[in-house]
């Protein structure tokens, strides 16, 4: 197998937002899609980077995902408000209802948005991202399919259930926490999985509830959910904000990005936190500066360097905006024979 191939950023964007529109999503529509697939590129979350779209288009093309669908707000109340995704593209209805929750904060001081009817949106972190151009945090999280089981229980219930934060700053690079409430997120076992590779002891476990570092094992039985009945009681309550305080669906009625038996039914929550409700917030941002040095002074083991969360994964993007972004002969592959399908320009 040869070395990755590097492309540029534009190329893969144009590649994506062409594929997109031939499958018939709007051209607005897909570059959303398309700077989301290619943010998770970027910041090496590969997972939910391009190899992404081609369950993406069959699920347009078996009917369980509309791509014109119309997202209208069910419910405006104060400083909330519920948007329904009409079983939409994940991705449109995240920036729809995050880009609410920002104008909101800039009324309130505080905006939350539900989202129901939805699929799978990509990478969180892109979202709770959107508010640091406004100088407010973004707190955002989704439920996903039974992927995790309750805590003493061998059958998966809960979902990986992504939780992301961002913090702006004034000169160093923003702290923007992006983790799953499992050990590592499903589509890296996914990924594993398709790259026939071994996973590490401690990601999975098989249908018996024994560790594996096989990752169709693993797939097939749960994920360790992080800090055991923490992480486990975690998922529980991002379930319950996104799925039932959304009126959206109960725990373990999500289905997964690759079921194409039916819309999958995933709901999401977006908050945005406006620090001038509450303090100064150029203050706010050198004081968070202040905090993120006095970290980074402090004795490291081994001499390694410190990295605040969200660091390397900005770093990563800086290096990979400039160099490329590499994608895997089997990712190349699947990517043309969709290019095929749709008569667009190969990779």
């Amino acid at each position: 197998m040869g070395d990755p191939i590097l492309y540029d950023i534009d190329t893969l964007n144009e590649y994506c937002i062409s594929l997109l529109t031939k499958a018939g999503v709007k051209t607005e529509h897909a570059e959303i899609i398309a700077e989301t697939l290619l943010c998770a590129e970027l910041r090496d979350i590969k997972s939910h980077g391009i190899i992404r779209l081609p369950t993406y288009l069959q699920r347009i093309e078996a009917g369980i995902l509309n791509p014109i669908a119309d997202m209208r707000f069910e419910k405006e109340y104060g400083a909330t408000a519920l948007l329904d995704a009409n079983n939409g593209f994940g991705q449109i209805a995240g920036h729809k209802a995050m880009t609410a929750a920002i104008e909101i904060a800039s009324l309130y001081g505080i905006g939350v948005v539900g989202v129901k009817n939805s699929n799978h949106f990509g990478i969180a972190s892109y979202y709770s991202m959107l508010a640091l151009e406004k100088d407010m945090i973004g707190i955002v999280m989704t439920h996903a399919s039974p992927a995790i089981a309750p805590f003493g229980t061998k059958t998966p219930l809960l979902g990986t259930n992504p939780l992301t934060a961002a913090v702006p700053t004034s000169k160093e690079i923003p702290i923007v926490l992006d983790m799953s409430m499992s050990t590592v997120a499903r589509g890296k076992i996914r990924y594993s999985a398709m790259k026939n590779e071994k996973i590490p002891f401690g990601w999975g476990l098989d249908s018996e509830g024994n560790p594996t570092d096989d990752p169709q094992k693993a797939l097939d039985g749960s994920l360790v959910p992080i800090g055991g009945v923490k992480g486990s009681g975690l998922a529980l309550i991002i379930d319950i904000l996104c799925g039932v305080l959304t009126n959206n669906s109960i725990t373990g009625e999500v289905k997964n990005v690759t079921d194409m038996s039916g819309p999958s039914k995933t709901g999401h929550l977006f908050a945005a936190l406006n620090i001038s409700a509450f303090m100064d917030s150029q203050l706010f941002k050198d004081n968070i500066d202040k905090i993120i040095n006095k970290i980074k002074a402090l004795p490291s083991i081994n001499n390694n360097q410190i990295y605040m969360a969200g660091e390397i994964e900005y770093y990563l993007a800086e290096k990979k905006k400039k160099d490329g972004i590499p994608l895997e002969e089997e990712v190349i592959n699947s990517l043309n024979i969709l290019a095929d399908r749709y008569s667009a320009s190969r990779l």
